[in-house]
């Protein structure tokens, strides 16, 4: 591949960065995408054992991404019905206020479907905070596969 090559594969590599942490693009999709067009564009057992390795990474990241955060979110009895709530409001406040109208719809939805069910603020804020924390804590998890991904491209990109 040439040169001009890997920095459009490296340009669509850091816009899927962007994407964990700014969820309007497919983030992960962008990274595993653009290293398998690197391997299939450059060829050889170094270039596809270079997808491998990240494309186990950003699997592995995937599945903690669900389980970890889910698990504690649950230890805290933070609602699977507060989730979806929260989440269809999120993709509600994405159209109504782009962007921050994503965080906005999650907190508000999450919020109101805790207070309904739990009845007072006292109990309803902190679940609201426990399930922030575990969007958070899923994105991080995400973004360290992703980066992950990204260094053995990097380290792939140089050596090949």
């Amino acid at each position: 591949m040439s040169g001009w090559g890997e920095v459009v594969v490296g340009l669509v590599i850091l816009v899927g960065l962007v994407g964990i942490i700014v969820p309007v693009l497919p983030g992960v999709i962008l990274i595993f995408g653009a290293i398998a067009v690197w391997a299939f564009m450059t060829g050889g057992a170094g270039a596809w054992a270079v997808f491998g390795v990240a494309t186990a990474f950003l699997v592995i990241s995937g599945v903690v991404k669900y389980t970890w955060p889910g698990r504690r979110m649950k230890e805290a009895g933070v609602s699977n019905r507060a989730l979806v709530i929260g989440a269809l409001l999120g993709i509600v406040g994405f159209f109504v206020v782009p962007v921050v109208g994503l965080l906005i719809g999650f907190v508000l939805g999450v919020y109101l479907s805790e207070l309904q069910r739990l009845g007072n603020n006292e109990l309803a804020w902190p679940a609201t905070k426990h399930a922030l924390k575990g969007v958070g804590l899923s994105m991080l998890v995400e973004l360290f596969g992703g980066l992950l991904a990204t260094g053995v491209w990097v380290a792939g990109a140089i050596a090949v």
